[in-house]
């Protein structure tokens, strides 16, 4: 239900012609069946940014609006505010200039933050500017008060008083104290950091790994490892103590490896943690996925799928039976791609089950399975199951045996559409691949619809983006390997591109790096793939045991873009660097 502020917000956009009296209609309705805000459904709708929603606000009362993101806020401006004050007002001093200073909040009617500022400000003999930021833009501010090595230093500063004064208890106190070190202050509070940066961070996994002389913290941020934190090595034990205590782990085991999950509530984020506890030469390594339960599920478009590919998938799942399959090594992005995928299709007439391991996307409407091998609740024991769950649509997780395989098959062909992953190089190695494990071809060419390959680029910074020049060689390498491409699709994709000799004047991009990306010049990912449309010539050659399906073959038979090639068109769309797509295709 709108308060009488948010009747007003949309009022105002009527006024400005951004949404009609017939859209705020919509919006209001919409607003009474979910739990979702105004500002949610203008993004989800691309009808605002985050950024023109606060500037549209900061109009409604008044006051102004200011975008910091780049802004690197001074130890002297942060120290005006204490942080506990500024996380509870949800309030930061920004800039100071003499006696002046600029706070930025997020909430212009909340008269108890500005009183707080006003009462800090009055103590100090300072004046005040108050400025309407994003919550983007606050939260970035807390990450300046926040630095990971100055709030581990001060944690191990804890640790270390608390060993001196622990040297004096004796013998026979082992066990009691095993307990207390690793859930005593300094270490909880050594945990609680890695964790909290690794989420603001958005990293995937955190390792936590003995070094021979130290412990190194490395996290996964955009698919690859950096690492974060060095640790003296003789906390080690007590912080993987404290995360087993924490995974509800036997503390006293170090001999087998252990698995385990968390659930924690982090800046008002419900966070999944899956555990990982590996028994090495002396001491053990710990592994934690890091699984957001409330991210949203970016579209296809959002991660990268041009409108070749959209054609085709919007195609193949309007099909009542059968398989579509995505493919590509661990960490490519399958999962979100079939949950941006089970999002399209899912409505209120279809049954939706699926059986995943973990479950990384909660999609709301669908019923959601995780599996349990441990107790023998395994993909194809959950199959025989989900199929008298009577599903219209079936998705499952992976496909990693015979049994799965053939379970997967044989619902395409009895009626259910099935959305699966599979681990092969290429689109053109899937039905090799289903073939080696017993799969009959027959089968295959009656139930694969369309088949999808997939590996995830990091995205250019788009803060510190710039356009470069390249050698002659190398252009004269992407023509080549662009030769083979539709002129048409080159022409839909690429702005001024009428034919490959434009490329020769053409840009490359690559990011200079900047606080934003950690300098690395890369901020997100996006998938680059190749897709096969399952048509009467593929199930001929699927048919045909003696014949390979091959890459000469495919465009035969359909206009069909390589993942090589689709990487190098986004990198000439300035999407990601010629380094990346070679990367991550391994070239």
């Amino acid at each position: 239900m709108l308060n009488e502020k948010g009747k007003e917000f949309l009022d105002l956009l009527v006024a400005k012609k951004i949404i009609t009296g017939g859209k705020e209609a919509e919006l209001e309705s919409a607003l009474a069946e979910t739990e979702k805000t105004p500002d949610d459904l203008l993004i989800e709708g691309k009808i605002l940014s985050a950024e023109e929603i606060v500037a549209l606000k900061a109009e409604l009362a008044g006051m102004t609006y200011r975008d910091i993101k780049n802004v690197s806020v001074t130890e002297e401006a942060l120290s005006i505010i204490p942080f506990e004050a500024a996380q509870n007002y949800r309030i930061a001093c920004f800039e100071k200039t003499g006696k002046k200073i600029k706070v930025g909040l997020i909430d212009p009617y909340n008269s108890r933050a500005i009183e707080a500022v006003n009462f800090l400000a009055n103590e100090q003999n300072l004046t005040v500017e108050f400025y309407l930021i994003s919550e983007e833009n606050l939260n970035n501010i807390f990450n300046q008060y926040r630095n990971l090595q100055k709030e581990i230093s001060t944690a191990l500063e804890s640790k270390a008083r608390e060993a001196g004064e622990l040297e004096q208890i004796e013998e026979g106190q082992t066990e009691e104290l095993m307990e207390e070190s690793v859930s005593s202050a300094p270490v909880a509070k050594i945990v609680s950091v890695i964790i909290r940066h690794a989420v603001e961070e958005k990293a995937s996994d955190i390792h936590i790994e003995p070094l021979p002389q130290e412990t190194r913290v490395r996290y996964r941020i955009d698919g690859l490892l950096r690492t974060s934190l060095i640790l003296p090595k003789s906390i080690h034990n007590a912080v993987v103590g404290r995360i087993k205590v924490l995974a509800k782990l036997k503390l006293d085991e170090t001999r087998i490896p252990q698995d385990g999950r968390i659930r924690l509530l982090i800046n008002k984020k419900e966070i999944d943690f899956r555990i990982s506890v590996m028994p090495l030469l002396g001491e053990e390594k710990v592994v934690m996925r890091v699984l957001d339960l409330g991210r949203g599920i970016p579209t296809l478009e959002e991660l990268g799928y041009d409108d070749h590919a959209m054609g085709i998938i919007l195609k193949t799942i309007k099909k009542t039976f059968g398989l579509f399959l995505i493919t590509g090594p661990t960490g490519s992005g399958k999962s979100t791609t079939l949950a941006a995928v089970l999002n399209i299709l899912n409505r209120e007439e279809i049954n939706i089950v699926t059986l995943e391991d973990p479950i990384e996307y909660f999609v709301k409407g669908t019923n959601q399975s995780q599996i349990k091998p441990d107790i023998g609740y395994t993909f194809a024991n959950g199959l025989r199951s989900i199929l008298r769950q009577d599903p219209d649509v079936v998705m499952v997780g992976e496909i990693r045996d015979n049994e799965s395989a053939e379970l997967c098959v044989n619902a395409g062909l009895t009626g259910h559409f099935v959305l699966s992953t599979l681990h092969t190089n290429s689109a053109m190695d899937v039905v090799p691949r289903l073939v080696d494990m017993k799969v009959e071809p027959f089968l295959l060419a009656s139930t694969l619809k369309s088949m999808v390959a997939q590996r995830l680029a990091r995205r250019i910074c788009l803060n510190c983006k710039q356009n470069i020049k390249v050698a002659p060689e190398v252009i004269e390498q992407v023509k080549s390997e662009l030769a083979k491409v539709p002129p048409y699709m080159l022409q839909e994709r690429l702005k001024g591109i009428k034919t490959l000799k434009d490329i020769d004047q053409s840009f490359f991009y690559k990011g200079q790096g900047c606080v934003h990306c950690k300098n690395t010049g890369y901020q997100g990912r996006l998938a680059i793939l190749e897709i096969i449309d399952v048509n009467e010539k593929i199930q001929e050659m699927i048919l045909n045991p003696k014949v390979i399906i091959r890459e000469d073959a495919i465009r035969a038979s359909q206009e069909f873009i390589t993942i090589k090639e689709d990487g190098i068109i986004k990198a000439l769309q300035g999407l990601t660097t010629l380094e990346e797509v070679y990367r991550v295709i391994q070239e």
